[in-house]
């Protein structure tokens, strides 16, 4: 680090097509944590801002006051006490109109030279997977998105979904990596549609909320992987931009990293306190407050993905009864959840319970939708070094503004603190 000490982010330029922007990406982070406020703050300096689809009817529901939550359980209410819920479908075209919203709304609101992107989860299944990711991704880029970050997935039919889109060429299209080999796949796949991503996140095993990684993540180094992908891609003679995500800290760590070879930086976690995050304060205060120990990396999300979180998060061993007629978005082609089948044994063992503990899955939709389940990157601990404290005790949140500049200024790893 300490040889890269007195260069700047601002001194390096990403370059996407015609565009030249300052190489810093906010990450995209779920249901509506990384919102259209911080993406747009993001984009107006000149970099690059992420929202997310993640349960987009619901962030729709409550940016917009569309109703697309309460219909959808009043159309399967007669369903809730059943086990089975392969019945449980999203009607398509009430997915594309909120997608449109949450997209088309924020476009509309952007100013400065940078860019919008949306992050499109894979793993979000919603009982028909291929259908479902179709619509979400040729919906965005019907509403104007200026690039989708493929991610939480292999995404390996993605590219197909939309090559019939008169945008597919002119778009920005990335995926999140975590490995060579994922790499590799997705390019061998997505080959015969004649399409390139424009760029590449490589997101190591320090990052937030769900993991690329086994169980054994901390045996692996962000650092290592971004040099053997650069160095497979030279031999390929291929010329995509690759943005390191997952504990890059400050501007220093950043710096390193380009200079290693990285066209940009993703970052995240440091935006979580900022005004413009969609977190509630009192969450934010959590974060703030959290020390190293405090977090951990369980295997309680329904996905198969380990996921990285606080570990006073009121969703971890919460019992909640499955919600899929409201929401389902973790439903698979069959109708069948992880959490449902957790959630019904603890039920079967506990017959006389008022209320069940599930400790080995959590009910992801509810929990993330009512911001229980506190996903963290791995230097959440730090965060509180980032701010001043108030004279109750409590850390003052920071302006999007002011993390954004901190990254593209800083020298020495030395972080600004608030005025």
């Amino acid at each position: 680090m300490e040889m890269f000490a007195m260069k700047r982010v601002d001194d390096f330029r990403l370059r996407l097509g015609k565009k030249e922007l300052v190489p810093i990406m906010v990450g995209g982070m779920g249901v509506d944590i990384s919102t259209a406020e911080l993406s747009l703050e993001a984009a107006r300096l000149g970099g690059i801002g992420h929202i997310s689809d993640a349960m987009v009817p619901t962030v729709s529901d409550r940016r917009f006051n569309t109703k697309f939550v309460k219909n959808k359980l009043r159309q399967y209410k007669f369903n809730v006490a059943n086990s089975d819920k392969a019945i449980v479908k999203f009607d398509l075209g009430l997915l594309a109109e909120a997608t449109a919203l949450h997209v088309g709304r924020t476009m509309e609101a952007k100013r400065g030279e940078g860019l919008i992107f949306i992050n499109c989860m894979e793993k979000l299944t919603m009982n028909a997977p291929r259908e479902t990711l179709r619509v979400r991704l040729q919906a965005a880029l019907d509403a104007g998105i200026d690039g989708i970050t493929l991610a939480a997935g292999l995404h390996l039919g993605s590219f197909a979904l939309i090559e019939d889109h008169p945008r597919f060429r002119d778009v920005n299209l990335g995926i999140i990596v975590s490995s060579l080999r994922a790499l590799q796949l997705f390019l061998k796949k997505s080959a015969r549609t004649g399409r390139l991503p424009d760029y590449v996140v490589i997101e190591g095993p320090l990052a937030g909320g769900h993991l690329g990684f086994g169980m054994d993540w901390a045996a692996y180094d962000l650092a290592k992987i971004v040099i053997e992908i650069r160095d497979w891609m030279k031999a390929e003679h291929l010329d995509i931009p690759l943005i390191p995500a997952g504990g890059i800290f400050t501007g220093s760590d950043a710096v390193a990293f380009i200079e290693m070879g990285a066209a940009a930086v993703q970052v995240a976690t440091r935006f979580t306190v900022s005004n413009e995050c969609g977190l509630p304060k009192d969450v934010q205060q959590e974060y703030l407050k959290a020390g190293e120990n405090d977090i951990v990396v369980n295997t309680i999300s329904p996905t198969g993905y380990p996921m990285r979180m606080l570990k006073n998060s009121p969703a971890i061993g919460s019992g909640l009864r499955p919600n899929c007629e409201a929401f389902g978005y973790l439903l698979d082609s069959s109708g069948n959840c992880q959490y449902i089948e957790a959630y019904n044994r603890e039920v079967a063992a506990h017959p006389d319970a008022k209320k069940v503990q599930v400790m080995d899955k959590t009910c992801l939709c509810t929990q993330m939708r009512n911001f229980e389940l506190w996903t963290c990157g791995h230097t959440t601990y730090r965060l509180k070094d980032t701010t001043r404290r108030n004279d109750d005790g409590s850390y003052r949140p920071l302006s999007a503004e002011h993390i954004f500049r901190d990254y593209q200024f800083s020298t020495d790893n030395k972080i600004a603190l608030p005025d």
